[in-house]
C-alpha cells in the first residue's frame, strides 16, 4: 500500500487518546483532525497531538479526509456514522457498532449506495493470541468445539471512569460495553450464532461515582448490569457468557472452549495477547478426566502479542483493504451480527423468550504473523 489514508476522529473522550497515540505504529494511515461537540475537548486533543481541531460539521465536510473514526457515545453512533456516509466518508466505529439491527441495516444499505466501507471495533480479536487460538480450533487440536464458558465480571465503571453515567443507560451496560470483545472473539473462532437465551438483572437502581471529578455523584441504573446468556452457534456449540458489573471478586477465567478431544483456555479478548493453555486427551492416554491438566501452548511469532496495545489494527486493515480492493476483517456484516447477538441477549432477558438471530456473517480471513506485520510502520 503506497497511498496514505487521511483520517478524522469524531469524539474526543477517553478512548481518542489511544487512537491518536497508537496510530503512529501503523503504516498507511494518518490522523490529521479531531472534532467533538464540546469544542474544548477537541482543542485539547488537537494541541496534545498536533492535529487540527474542527467542529463536527467541518470535520464531515473536510475534502482532505478519506475516513472518519466514530468515537462518540454509543447512543450517537448511528447518527454520526450516517452523516459521515452522507458526506462521502468511509467510517470505522468504536464498539458497539450500532444499538439495533435496524440501524445497522440502514447504514449497510447507505454504504452500498455510496460505494463506501464500514468497519467497527473491537480489533483485539486480531491479536496474536486470539488468532493462534483460531489456528488451533481450525486445525481441530481439541476436536470439534461443543461448548464453552466465558465471563467478564467486575463492579463496574464508577470507580475509575471520569464520566461513567452513560455506561448505566440504555446502550450501555456490561453486555454492550464489554460483550463486544467476547462475542466478537467467539464469532471469529466459531462462526455465526443461531439463537440466544438469557436472564438479566440489576443489583441496584443507582450507583455512587467514586472517581474524580464526579466523586459522590449518584447516577441512575437504567440497563441490566448482570447478564447470564446462552448462545447456540450454527456449527452446534452451546456457549455460556456472563457479563456483570455486580461482582466484587471471582475466580472465573475469561474464556474456555470445550471440544470432543480436549479443552482450550483463552486469554482475555479485551487484550491482544496473553497465554493460551490446552489439554488434549491424546496427551493423557488411559487417564480419567480428573487427571487431565492444561499446559501452556507455545504460540507463533505474531507482532500483535504480549502486553502491547495494538489498537488501530482493525482500522489499518480496513484502510489497506480499501486501497487493495479486498474485504476488510472488522467489517459491517461481522459487527452487525455481533450487535444482533448482544441485543438479542438483552431482549431474551427482558422477554423470557429464546431469540432467533436476524442476521448471519462469514468468518473473516485469519490474520497471521505476515499479514499483521504488513500493517505496521
Amino acid at each position: 500500500m503506497t497511498q496514505e489514508t487521511r483520517i478524522g476522529i469524531m469524539g474526543c473522550g477517553n478512548i481518542s487518546k489511544a487512537y491518536l497515540e497508537l496510530s503512529a505504529r501503523f503504516r498507511g494511515i494518518k490522523i490529521v483532525a479531531v472534532a467533538d461537540v464540546v469544542a474544548a475537548a477537541a482543542e485539547a486533543r488537537a494541541k496534545e497531538f498536533n492535529v487540527r481541531a474542527l467542529t463536527p460539521e467541518a470535520l464531515l465536510a473536510d475534502p482532505e479526509l478519506d475516513l472518519i473514526v466514530n468515537l462518540t457515545v454509543p447512543a450517537a453512533h448511528y447518527e454520526v456514522t450516517r452523516k459521515a456516509l452522507e458526506a462521502g466518508k468511509h467510517v470505522f466505529s468504536e464498539k458497539p457498532y450500532v444499538l439495533s439491527v435496524e440501524e445497522g441495516n440502514k447504514l449497510r444499505a447507505l454504504a452500498k449506495e455510496k460505494g463506501l466501507r464500514l468497519g467497527s471495533a473491537p480489533d483485539t480479536i486480531l491479536g496474536g493470541a486470539h488468532q493462534y487460538a483460531r489456528h488451533l480450533v481450525d486445525k481441530g487440536e481439541v476436536g470439534r468445539i461443543t461448548s464453552g464458558l466465558c465471563g467478564v465480571m467486575s463492579h463496574g465503571m464508577e470507580s475509575w471512569h471520569p464520566n461513567p453515567g452513560f455506561f448505566f443507560l440504555p446502550g450501555g451496560g456490561p453486555m454492550l460495553d464489554l460483550g463486544p470483545y467476547y462475542v466478537s472473539n467467539l464469532v471469529q473462532l466459531l462462526g455465526p450464532v443461531k439463537r440466544v437465551a438469557a436472564f438479566t438483572s440489576a443489583a441496584t437502581p443507582t450507583r455512587v461515582v467514586t472517581a474524580e471529578p464526579n466523586a459522590g455523584k449518584i447516577i441512575p441504573v437504567e440497563t441490566p448490569t448482570n447478564i447470564h446468556a446462552t448462545l447456540e452457534f450454527a456449527q452446534g456449540a452451546v456457549i455460556t457468557l456472563i457479563t456483570s458489573w455486580d461482582v466484587w471478586e471471582h475466580g472465573m477465567e475469561p474464556m474456555a472452549l470445550f471440544g470432543t478431544e480436549g479443552t482450550i483456555h483463552l486469554p482475555d479478548p479485551n487484550n491482544f495477547g496473553g497465554e493460551i493453555q490446552m489439554a488434549r486427551i491424546a496427551d493423557f492416554p488411559g487417564k480419567p478426566s480428573w487427571e487431565i491438566k492444561p499446559t501452556p501452548v507455545e504460540q507463533w511469532d505474531h507482532p500483535f502479542s504480549g502486553e502491547g496495545n495494538f489498537r488501530c489494527a482493525g482500522l489499518t486493515d480496513m484502510a489497506h483493504a480499501i486501497a487493495e480492493g479486498r474485504p476488510h476483517r472488522c467489517n459491517a456484516d461481522f459487527a452487525l451480527h455481533v450487535v444482533d447477538i448482544m441485543t438479542g441477549i438483552l431482549r431474551a432477558g427482558d422477554s423470557g423468550r429464546v431469540i432467533d438471530m436476524q442476521t448471519t456473517c462469514e468468518r473473516f480471513a485469519p490474520l497471521g504473523p505476515d499479514e499483521a506485520r504488513a500493517l505496521l510502520a
